[in-house]
């Protein structure tokens, strides 16, 4: 291998500063236009680079989760993480499932999408459909959309009185404090796109008859609300910033970077673990004999 192509590769697998602490949303008020939704922070060289990276982090990150499980199964482990996916539409919570999570066994993942509450749900407290879907031990649960949003589109749209949606976020950071003491490692990312790249969004799939599936009017209504779920985003990374669970700023303009950033956080959250294999509960020279012999 000639010198060049040595240090080609060097470089493109030189880690940067870990990406929990380049995404990590700072402390204290949140203006969102003081966050460049195009930025690329820890990337590779390159978009070419960091797709070709992406199948051996899926792998690094599937073995990882799979250790977690088999603890779990084995000797009772009740660690497990949840992955929080929030942002305006066309912000890529979809994508992250497909190119992200589905890089992962499906065995060890719960994926849960929430749209609006149904009749049942909302006869109870918000958070009662939430624990309902919380991921088991061993597991990597993603929540599309999740329990934030009865700070935001309940905010924006008025669904509920400011006295009941402002006492939600005291609510909400004590539910996520209890999770992580019970050993579940909360996750959230927003995913931050600009008005702009969204407009373009909707636009192919309204052009793409294989798109129009995706396509809902309503869209259109949440966008030209597009300022007052700024601020309701700002108040919810602002209110509940935690370091039992703190939020990530997820510049997603540009999809492959917004794919690769997840990948790396999730890659950092599984190695802080650091599951390990259990070891069999039986005499390993006496079972390959066995086995010869059956």
């Amino acid at each position: 291998m000639g010198a060049t192509k040595k240090a080609k590769e060097k470089k493109a697998t030189k880690k940067s500063a870990p990406f929990g602490e380049l995404l990590r949303c700072p402390p204290g008020p949140v203006d969102l236009s003081g966050f460049d939704p195009a930025a690329t922070p820890g990337a590779l060289e390159g978009k070419s680079a960091t797709r070709e990276a992406m199948a051996g982090l899926g792998q690094r990150v599937a073995e990882l989760q799979e250790q977690l499980y088999a603890c779990a199964q084995v000797d009772g482990d009740r660690r497990r993480v949840l992955l929080v996916l929030q942002g305006m539409d066309t912000s890529g919570k979809g994508g992250v499932v497909k190119h992200v999570v589905g890089e992962l066994n499906p065995y060890g993942c719960q994926v849960k999408s929430f749209k609006a509450p149904t009749k049942e749900e909302l006869s109870h407290d918000f958070l009662w459909r939430i624990r309902n879907a919380l991921p088991h031990p061993g597991h990597l649960g993603v929540f599309d959309r999740s329990h934030y949003e009865d700070v935001l589109i309940a905010r924006v749209r008025e669904l509920v009185p400011r006295q009941v949606w402002s006492r939600r976020y005291g609510t909400i950071n004590r539910f996520e404090e209890r999770l992580a003491a019970d050993g579940c490692t909360v996750v959230k990312c927003f995913l931050h796109i600009s008005s702009e790249k969204q407009k373009e969004r909707l636009t192919a799939r309204l052009e793409d008859p294989t798109k129009h599936w995706k396509y809902n009017p309503q869209d259109v209504e949440e966008r030209l609300l597009w300022g007052d779920y700024q601020e309701a985003y700002g108040a919810a990374l602002e209110k509940c910033n935690t370091k039992a669970a703190p939020w990530f700023v997820i510049p997603s303009d540009r999809k492959w970077y917004r794919n690769y950033a997840i990948m790396m956080l999730l890659l950092e959250v599984f190695e802080g673990l650091d599951p390990r294999w259990p070891p069999g509960d039986f005499d390993l020279a006496t079972e390959k004999a066995r086995v010869a012999g059956s």
